[in-house]
């Protein structure tokens, strides 16, 4: 079914959305919902197909390009086909990552637009949110080398007027830059205020993923972001209003990574010796497998 699928999208045009959203979405389905052996076979189907990558390079480019909704809650059926996209893209950056599968066309995506396609400034829908959050978290885990993506990066007038020290740490954070890096991590900040649960563990696991790679690229920039005072602020606002609160798989998450990164000014013992309190009353057995594996990640980080 994978060859009558991919080619059939491959003939349609963005604005099929009727036709090219569920046939995305089975193309997802049939990349995780497969044999490690039928998987391997369904990544190189897909990369071979010049025509079906064609499509989605123009899908993606559609998130950028359309205006913002007035509601962002409601998830249209553009949304729907953009969300599709940019989680099958992510899906088989990992993947030909995985199996070093031939690839046969590139993606090309400009950075700072997709960077700003998360900004609290832009409505967009919370899946789509999500979705996108889920492709940057891949190219950050694989350093941007993928074989499959081309990042573009602008460059601008400013760059060649940054004092020397600022030009230093861009070249070690590249393709990123300082500016990028703090621009998004307030990104990511402000969507944490929204406390939708959801986006909320997307923007934590985001967040630490950034993290990781900063570290390797430049530890002062990685510390310096773990240690931001305003974490302790989104940290309580997350904690607000629900009970056994500190049992949230995100704040569980968030809570890890300050420890992973010594921020002793954003948690204290107080907050550590709550979770462990909380966790003592709890019946472990039930609670959601995503809190059990958020608990067992911050005790082993304890």
């Amino acid at each position: 079914l994978l060859f009558p699928v991919s080619n059939l999208c491959g003939k349609c045009r963005p604005r099929d959305t009727d036709l090219l959203q569920p046939s995305l979405n089975f193309l997802y389905c049939s990349l995780h919902q497969t044999t490690p052996s039928s998987q391997q076979r369904a990544v190189a189907v897909l990369l071979s197909n010049v025509s079906l990558l064609e499509l989605l390079q123009k899908v993606l480019e559609c998130t950028w390009l359309q205006s913002s909704p007035s509601e962002p809650a409601h998830l249209s059926s553009e949304d729907a086909l953009l969300c599709s996209a940019w989680l099958l893209v992510a899906s088989l950056l990992l993947y030909q990552h995985r199996y070093n599968t031939e690839v046969h066309q590139t993606l090309s995506l400009d950075l700072t637009e997709v960077m700003n396609a998360v900004t609290f400034r832009k409505k967009k829908p919370i899946l789509l949110l999500v979705s996108i959050m889920q492709f940057l978290r891949t190219v950050l885990r694989q350093n941007f080398s993928s074989s499959l993506l081309v990042i573009v990066v602008q460059n601008t007038a400013q760059g060649a007027t940054q004092p020397q020290p600022s030009s230093l740490q861009d070249a070690a954070l590249h393709p990123l830059t300082t500016q990028q890096v703090f621009s998004f991590v307030v990104s990511l900040q402000n969507l944490l205020v929204h406390k939708d649960s959801l986006l909320s563990q997307a923007v934590v696991v985001c967040l630490e993923t950034l993290v990781e790679y900063l570290y390797v690229k430049n530890q002062d920039v990685a510390l310096h972001v773990a240690s931001q005072p305003w974490h302790r602020f989104l940290l309580f606002t997350l904690l607000s209003g629900v009970q056994k609160s500190f049992l949230q798989p995100e704040v569980l998450r968030l809570m890890t990574l300050f420890l992973r990164y010594q921020s002793s000014n954003i948690i204290s013992q107080k907050e550590i010796s709550q979770v462990l309190q909380e966790a003592a009353e709890a019946n472990l057995a039930e609670l959601p497998e995503a809190t059990s594996r958020a608990l067992h990640l911050f005790l082993c980080q304890v």
